[in-house]
């Protein structure tokens, strides 16, 4: 895979929106740090990410967390937690498990197939190793 020059964080792509003011978006961001290495693979120009909040702080709240990376489906994540810190959370790990999902699926399969082959076993050496003639003589 080839480097990316100028490699998406969440600091540069994280829009607020709907429920969030841009005083919240500091502290969003650093709770979001950590998909920082998941985003690593794309492009910032070509990625953003985007949160929002419905009926903050009310019985029936849902976070949204959006994500559109260029050539690829928009990814949305939602939670219903009450407590805004777990909703957080919840669509910041759905999120890097999309993520995860989607670059497992783009894998080219050859390559997941050789991953996955035995390793041959080179140190043991059994009876045919040993006499062909011996063991042709035997089955006969």
């Amino acid at each position: 895979m080839s480097a990316v020059t100028n490699p998406a964080t969440v600091a540069e792509c994280l829009r607020v929106g709907a429920g969030f003011s841009q005083g919240d978006r500091n502290w969003i961001a650093e709770r979001f740090a950590t998909l920082d290495a998941r985003l690593a693979g794309f492009h910032a120009d070509a990625t953003e990410l985007e949160v929002s909040v419905k009926d903050r702080d009310a019985k029936g709240q849902k976070v949204t967390l959006e994500c559109w990376i260029a050539g690829r489906q928009k990814i949305v994540t939602t939670s219903g937690e009450e407590d805004l810190h777990a909703a957080l959370n919840d669509v910041r790990d759905d999120l890097r498990r999309r993520l995860n999902d989607a670059k497992t699926r783009q894998e080219p399969r050859h390559n997941k197939h050789i991953r996955e082959l035995p390793e041959p076993d080179t140190g043991q050496v059994t009876d045919r190793d040993a006499d062909p003639d011996r063991l042709d003589a035997e089955t006969a």
